[in-house]
């Protein structure tokens, strides 16, 4: 048989059909009876071969019991050594003519009995097998077949060149002729038998086709014809090609083959020992037993050498036929169509294209329950078109394959998933803090690489005075200080769950709420802002301690930050060849500009209303409705004073109340009112905000003097960044 699946996958395959056969054995017919050239047998007639008298009379005995069909799995392919017509020939001259003259005996030819006894039966059918043999066998009844059919098989049908045939006198007067040709699989198992052989000119029949044929011989002669099923344009869940012998039509392989669904044969039931029937005492148990029955002579005898690997195990060859002749007589079959084949290939390329359709928008655990609960259907339905119609589906090879795409897919995704960490990494390594990072690597599908517009919270942070600074310092000093600063200050950011956008000489930018959603945004970066302000002093106090130790005057850093809430783009921005994480838009703009104010209000922060808004348990004072540059609807300004902790204190509640109620006044043009308010509120504030109500001061004194009119509105215009 060509191995056309390949040794491996056919290999795997009939692990599982082997399962199914002997899992479920086919049911017996009772057709079939096999004459048994037992070792009992040979201890009661002799060692094989026996004489051809005793084959004679076996025939004979059996054909007058009433049976159909005498089929001989096996070869007579040379004289009968002990036939007396043999002897004769190793005799003296004269002593042969004087036992003559006394007796004809010696000069019988026990191959002339054999052959006259097959041909006055009439339905005894001999075999051929692979042999040395040049001349081709006999064909007693041609197989009939369109051309394209014969040319089909006469390529694709199990082949053989020389033979080993019966003595031309037996063949010349045998009612059937067939091969007993066995073919085994690659792991050496006979699974398929061949109904129809061919030697690349002939197709002949194999030994169960011939035994079927005589079995029913009558007054017309059957015949054997192959040609295509005519029902399998309706039908693709079948074979190609019908075997017809008589009434029975056996669906064949396109090699002429049949799977075999072996049945268990026992010494009790299908086996009778050769001696039996030549026991005369024994006839009329004989005759009941054989009677319209099909015969095959075969042997089980371990030194005659004829048992073949099977499913089963080891069984004497003949159970391979007369498994193959109850088949086609209960028209019971297996079959593996070419469709079953393609459908296993669709499936396995099916769930391929699923697997990258589906696999990047579900979870391994959940691809794994699809894919167990394909395999589990596969091998299902592959158990229940056995036993229900005889259908051969193999669910190993699909199964292993699914797995294998499936243990793929798992491998490229965690690659992919690597690769988007690694990617995660890279772009926000330096930039966010490591458990925001374990965050983001965990749920990449969080991160939006592309580019949306959501709502952020930005921060601008400057050094102020920093090129003054800068003037009185030497590079390498001037860099050391920038480290000092912007390190505890990158620290705090992303402690906070903030994202770095850039840093821009002695000015950092930061954000929140991107790349992954943070809810309380807002107060992240309003509690980095007030650690900021506190990181601070242990850097100017190292300055102080090196100024002073050097005999110079100290330079202390001071932060502006600016904070502002809003809608923005954030995504990969710049070119393709360079590109970083970013966000744009007025928020961001806002921020900057904020940062820029601190120094106008002698505050070190600045937040915008919306910032404000969503902090309501902070310390926070509205400093003045602005008009930035590059802004033409002014904006509230707050400062942010403390935490949460700090907003709690009655101290700050009462400056929080003199403070408004003096911002109030001032808007309102209550000049008086609010100057003295003014002087409450530094009280209050321990001179927190000196600098912001000594500007209010002389907004005020400037206002009085040049009275700003009813049409005021109070907002004060930016005339710098």
């Amino acid at each position: 048989m060509i191995d056309a699946d390949g040794y491996f996958r056919s290999r795997i395959q009939f692990l599982v059909f082997d399962g199914y056969l002997k899992e479920t054995p086919r049911m017996t017919t009772g057709d079939v009876v096999i004459v048994d050239i037992d070792d009992e047998s040979l201890t009661k007639l002799g060692q094989w071969p026996w004489s051809r008298t005793v084959l004679a009379d076996i025939i004979q005995n059996l054909n007058t019991m009433g049976v159909k069909v005498v089929g001989f799995d096996g070869v007579l392919a040379e004289p009968d050594r002990t036939s007396p017509a043999k002897i004769s020939e190793y005799l003296p001259p004269d002593i042969v003519k004087e036992l003559k003259q006394k007796e004809g005996l010696l000069l019988r030819d026990n191959d002339l009995v054999l052959a006259e006894a097959i041909k006055n039966t009439g339905n005894f059918v001999g075999a051929f097998s692979h042999g040395s043999n040049k001349e081709k066998p006999r064909i007693v009844s041609a197989i009939l077949s369109k051309k394209d059919t014969k040319t089909h098989f006469l390529r694709h049908a199990e082949r053989f060149a020389s033979v080993a045939k019966f003595l031309p006198v037996f063949e010349a007067v045998l009612a059937g002729n067939g091969s007993f040709m066995a073919q085994e699989d690659v792991d050496s198992i006979i699974r398929r038998t061949g109904l129809i052989l061919s030697d690349g000119n002939t197709l002949y029949p194999a030994l169960s086709t011939e035994v079927i044929r005589v079995s029913h011989s009558g007054t017309i002669k059957p015949v054997i014809k192959l040609g295509r099923n005519k029902d399998f344009d309706e039908n693709k869940i079948d074979t190609k090609f019908r075997l017809a012998i008589e009434k029975y039509e056996a669906p064949i392989d396109d090699d002429g083959m049949i799977w075999l669904h072996y049945r268990a044969w026992n010494k009790k039931d299908n086996y009778v020992p050769a001696y039996k029937i030549l026991d005369p005492d024994m006839q009329e148990e004989m005759t009941e037993r054989f009677k319209d029955k099909i015969v095959l002579i075969g042997s089980s005898a371990e030194g005659l050498l004829d048992l073949r690997p099977t499913p089963q195990g080891l069984i004497p060859g003949v159970e391979i036929h007369a498994n193959a002749i109850e088949q086609v007589l209960s028209n019971h079959y297996l079959l593996r169509p070419q469709i079953i084949k393609d459908t296993e290939n669709n499936f396995i390329l099916l769930v391929g294209l699923i697997t990258i359709f589906i696999a990047p928008f579900v979870g391994a655990l959940f691809l794994a329950l699809v894919y167990g609960g394909l395999i589990a259907f596969t091998f299902y339905f592959s158990h229940i078109m056995f036993l229900n119609s005889g259908i051969l589906i193999d669910p190993f090879y699909p199964s292993i394959a699914a797995l294998a795409i499936f243990m793929l897919s798992s491998i490229l995704s965690y690659i992919r998933t690597e690769a988007d960490r690694k990617q995660v990494k890279q772009a926000f390594g330096y930039y966010i803090s490591p458990d925001f990072m374990k965050e983001l690597t965990k749920n990449p599908d969080k991160l939006q690489l592309g580019g949306e517009t959501r709502e952020l919270t930005v921060m601008f942070t400057d050094i102020r005075s920093f090129t003054t600074i800068s003037e009185s310092m030497s590079p390498e000093a001037l860099i050391q200080l920038m480290n000092d600063f912007l390190t505890p200050m990158s620290d705090l950011v992303m402690n906070n769950r903030g994202t770095i956008d850039k840093y821009m000489g002695d000015a950092m930018m930061a954000f929140w709420n991107a790349p992954l959603d943070d809810k309380d945004h807002a107060a992240h970066a309003c509690h980095t802002a007030l650690q900021m302000n506190e990181a601070l002093a242990p850097i100017n106090e190292r300055l102080r301690a090196e100024a002073k130790a050097q005999n110079t005057t100290a330079l202390i850093l001071n932060a502006g930050i600016g904070i502002n809430t809003g809608t923005a783009s954030v995504g990969n921005m710049g070119s393709k060849q360079r590109f970083a994480y970013s966000a744009l838009g007025d928020t961001v703009n806002l921020a900057s500009r904020l940062e820029g104010q601190t120094k106008t209000y002698g505050v070190n922060t600045l937040i915008g209303a919306e910032t404000c808004k969503q902090v309501p348990a902070f310390a926070t004072l509205e400093l003045d409705l602005l008009r930035v540059k590059g802004k033409q609807e002014p904006v509230h300004v707050f400062t942010l004073i403390g935490d949460e902790e700090y907003a709690a204190q009655q101290l700050f509640r009462d400056w929080q109340q003199a403070h408004n109620e003096m911002i109030t006044h001032y808007r309102t043009q209550n000049f008086s009112k609010a100057e003295k308010l003014i002087a409450e509120c530094q009280n209050l504030s321990d001179g927190n905000l000196s600098d912001f109500y000594k500007l209010y001061e002389e907004r005020i004194a400037g206002l009085k003097e040049n009275d700003p009119g009813t049409d005021w509105d109070g907002v004060f215009t930016a005339t710098s960044k």
